[in-house]
């Protein structure tokens, strides 16, 4: 049985947890809305760009770029997967790993005889996906940057990868990350990245116009010109969200460790109470007993 000084070291420990989490519950938390308000300013930006490119789609123009085109063998297939660098995110990483190691399974069916690379994005993910290579065998790397990353590091990757697919290094390219819808929710989403879906712009619904555009130089330019910016802010679209959503995990990782201290510690200080009634009850028999001995 625990002793009263037990008891009052054990009270003290979890109290200072009880702490701990909820500071990193409000730095998460902070992290979260900053997250958040950076994804509210990169929308109206990306909106704008798939109604040009939807708008471009709706003319009777002919189209033709690289990166929209597939080819013809799927060789050598990208799956770009986010996760954290940090932990104490609950199972955030164990569930993007969960989608991936579907995504996986689905290549493997359709493309039994291709390449897979797993590239990824955060060290919690690159432990979890090296387990997961081994057995699907599949090659894992670790990218060039973090999941914190941000600005031209995010558009110099996204470069990157086009031009592994320019260069047909790469056949297929596929980001599989969490995308942010609340704080309270987080969707795994698959997007393919190249070759380029013309469904991508405006959820595949072209725009009606009531008067119709010219485009100069021409239209096939524009596509062209507009087509990298769209994967640009794609790119960093998923990065925000990433963060977003990982720091939402955190949130409530540290609501859940923060309850739970609550109740420890409300337990603790019910025993130590009982336990010290205890020990005062046993003082006060002591002394009774000695003075009617005497």
């Amino acid at each position: 049985m625990a002793t009263l000084r037990e008891l009052k070291g054990r009270i003290g420990s979890v109290a200072s947890s009880e702490k701990i989490t909820g500071a990193m519950k409000m730095i998460s938390s902070a992290k979260m809305h900053k997250a958040e308000g950076s994804l509210r300013r990169l929308v109206p930006f990306k909106t704008q760009i798939e109604s040009i490119m939807a708008n471009l789609l709706s003319s009777d123009a002919t189209f033709s770029s690289p990166l929209t085109e597939s080819h013809s063998e799927i060789q050598r297939i990208i799956v770009v997967v986010w996760g954290s660098d940090d932990g104490l995110c609950g199972a955030y990483n164990v569930n993007v790993c969960k989608g991936l190691t579907e995504k996986i399974k689905t290549y493997r069916s359709s493309y039994p005889e291709a390449e897979i690379e797993i590239m990824t994005i955060g060290k919690k993910m690159y432990k979890a996906a090296s387990a997961l290579g081994s057995g699907y065998g599949v090659k894992v790397t670790a990218a060039s940057l973090d999941s914190k990353s941000e600005g031209k590091t995010v558009d110099n990757f996204m470069l990157d990868l086009q031009n592994m697919f320019s260069t047909r290094r790469a056949d297929l390219i596929e980001a599989v990350y969490m995308h942010f819808k609340t704080a309270g929710r987080q969707v795994l989403t698959n997007v393919q990245l190249l070759p380029i879906v013309p469904e991508l712009f405006n959820n595949g619904q072209k725009t009606e116009s009531s008067r119709p555009y010219l485009f100069e130089p021409d239209a096939n330019a524009i596509f062209n010109a507009v087509l990298p910016m769209f994967l640009l802010s794609t790119m960093q679209e998923i990065f925000i969200e990433n963060r977003a959503s990982e720091q939402a995990a955190r949130v409530m990782a540290m609501q859940s460790a923060n309850d739970n201290a609550k109740t420890l510690l409300e337990d603790l200080n019910l025993e130590y109470n009982k336990l010290r009634q205890q020990s005062i009850t046993s003082e006060l028999l002591d002394i009774v007993g000695g003075q009617s001995r005497e």
